[in-house]
């Protein structure tokens, strides 16, 4: 049987084509491992990290974590100084206070700390056959109304001449001595006395002896008080 010449060549045309695509089918495949690779390759060390945690399997940080932010705790002076110090510089402990007196009640017994004591002459000079004059004066400063003895042996005005007693109203009282005043604040209580210029003894049988002219000093007594000097003259 014979050949068709022109069906061999046309059997050979196809191979040839056949073939160039295959060579340029290598080439691209060639074309996209090269690209591929350089991509790879890029990646830096980071990279590398990234492929050696997964493949250690080691957790990286919590984002929570790291979002929060950094507190840095800084000591105050005073921290700073109380670490610094030694226990025998440290502080003495303060005493506790002490408790403040009950309030006052209102009709208790005058506290000598608020009573204020005086005594004034009602002259100077007196002359032959004059009675002195005296008015003694207390006062309640407290805060409330308080309660005072103002007998004669309570409160007791004394007469003298230098270093002579020379009279007292305490002395040969008869009958009750106690006299309860009620003092409010600020009002003074007043007593006018007065004075016979004799003079008088513990001993209520002695005679009593008219005082001679001079120079006489008056002072009103009280227990823990003593009101100033009324300095007066007999002629």
């Amino acid at each position: 049987m014979r050949m068709d010449p022109d069906t061999f060549r046309s059997d050979i045309g196809v191979d040839v084509y056949w073939r160039r695509r295959l060579t340029a089918l290598i080439a691209v495949l060639i074309v996209v491992a090269v690209v591929a690779w350089a991509c790879s390759s890029s990646g830096g060390p980071q990279d590398v990290q990234a492929a050696q945690a997964s493949r250690t399997g080691s957790p990286g940080p919590d984002p929570l974590l790291a979002a929060l932010p950094t507190v840095t705790v800084t000591p105050t002076p005073s921290q700073k100084n109380t670490e610094s110090a030694s226990p025998s510089a440290a502080a003495p402990t303060p005493e506790p206070a002490k408790p403040s007196p009950p309030p006052k009640r209102p009709g208790g017994v005058c506290e000598t700390s608020d009573l204020v004591l005086s005594l004034q002459a009602d002259g100077e000079v007196y002359g032959a056959g004059d009675l002195p004059r005296f008015f003694l004066t207390l006062v309640n400063t407290s805060k409330v109304m308080c309660v005072a003895d103002v007998g004669p042996r309570s409160l007791e005005i004394r007469i003298t001449s230098g270093n002579d007693r020379v009279w007292s109203s305490s002395d040969c009282v008869s009958g009750e001595t106690e006299n309860l005043r009620r003092l409010e604040r600020g009002i003074p209580y007043v007593q006018s006395i007065e004075w016979d210029r004799h003079r008088s003894a513990t001993d209520c049988q002695a005679e009593r002896l008219t005082a001679r002219p001079g120079t006489y000093v008056a002072t009103v007594r009280a227990t823990g008080m003593k009101s100033r000097k009324a300095v007066f003259h007999l002629r």
